[in-house]
Order: C-alpha cells, then sequence, then structure tokens
C-alpha cells in the first residue's frame, strides 16, 4: 500500500469516529448539524472508481445511521453526494486541471475552487437528509433552514480542519 492510500485510511477513520463521539451531539439552536465526515469522501481522488465510491459511501453511511439510529438517510444521501460527484468534478474544472490521483482539497487547487466544489454537494446532501427526516414538504421552510445552516457549519469545519491536517501542495 501507498504511503498516501494509508493516511487516506485513517483520516477517514478518524473522521467518521469523530462523527460519531463528538459531532452526533453538536447541534447549533437545534437547526445546525456538523457532518465533518463528508471531508472524507469529498476528498477522494477524481480517479477513484464510480461504483466503488458509491460502495464505500454506502458502508460509511450505514455506520453514520447506526449510531444516529436513522434507518438509512445518511446512506441513501451519501450514496446520492458520491454518484453526483464525478459530473460535478468534470464541470468544476480548476484552472490548472486535475493531477492524477490528488486529494480534492483545499490546499491542492485553493479556496475559491473548493467552496464551488463543496457546497453544492453538501447542501444537497443536508437537502436529503432533512427533506428524508421532515418525512415531507410541510416543513418546507424550517427544513431548508436546517440544510443551509447545516452546510455553512459543516463548510466551516471542513475548511477548519482542512487548514490544520492537510498539508498544501509544494
Amino acid at each position: 500500500m501507498n504511503r498516501s492510500l494509508i493516511a487516506s485510511i485513517v483520516s477517514g477513520l478518524i473522521l467518521v469516529s469523530l462523527q460519531i463521539l463528538l459531532f452526533r451531539n453538536f447541534a447549533f439552536f437545534n437547526i445546525g448539524f456538523a457532518f465533518v465526515y463528508l471531508l472524507f469522501m469529498l476528498s477522494l481522488p477524481k480517479e477513484t472508481n464510480h461504483l466503488g465510491a458509491m460502495f464505500l459511501a454506502l458502508l460509511i453511511g450505514l455506520v453514520i445511521d447506526l449510531f444516529y439510529q436513522t434507518l438509512g438517510i445518511h446512506a441513501a444521501s451519501l450514496v446520492f453526494l458520491m454518484f453526483v460527484r464525478p459530473f460535478w468534478l468534470s464541470a468544476n474544472v480548476p484552472r490548472s486541471g486535475y493531477e492524477v490521483n490528488d486529494l480534492m482539497v483545499l490546499g491542492n487547487y485553493g479556496l475559491g475552487w473548493f467552496m464551488g466544489y463543496s457546497l453544492p454537494l453538501v447542501f444537497s446532501y443536508c437537502c436529503i437528509v432533512f427533506f428524508v427526516e421532515a418525512g415531507s414538504g410541510d416543513l418546507f421552510w424550517q427544513t431548508i433552514t436546517k440544510a443551509l445552516v447545516s452546510t455553512v457549519i459543516t463548510l466551516a469545519f471542513i475548511i477548519i480542519a482542512q487548514y490544520l491536517f492537510y498539508p498544501k501542495r509544494r
């Protein structure tokens, strides 16, 4: 195994563990939630096998659902995110293009690119989670508010984590 693969696996385990142990209980006025484990899924290299990434998303989502007791909501949302991700990466190419096996992180492509890449994906993930949880469109504005606030909080934690733990490209 190469070193970056091992580092990626370790970071994934740490992020999922942090989500389960710490961020599960984090709620901002009961409308904003942090989903920091999305950093692991968003940072996978562009060359990652599409079906393999969706299967990994299913497994991680089911683990999160097990601890959140949400019956597959996170798994379905994460599989959707990983289904859409390759198409979004193709539409959102940085000026210099993608490097082979580079992590899709802020340090490699810059803050502007990362926000354009991650914001729609995290927002769609949050919308699916909260609309499925709501069970109907009756609480549309409350659900959209939860999704927006959760997206901002999630992205704030993801960006802070990248500045702290992910090295910049040389």
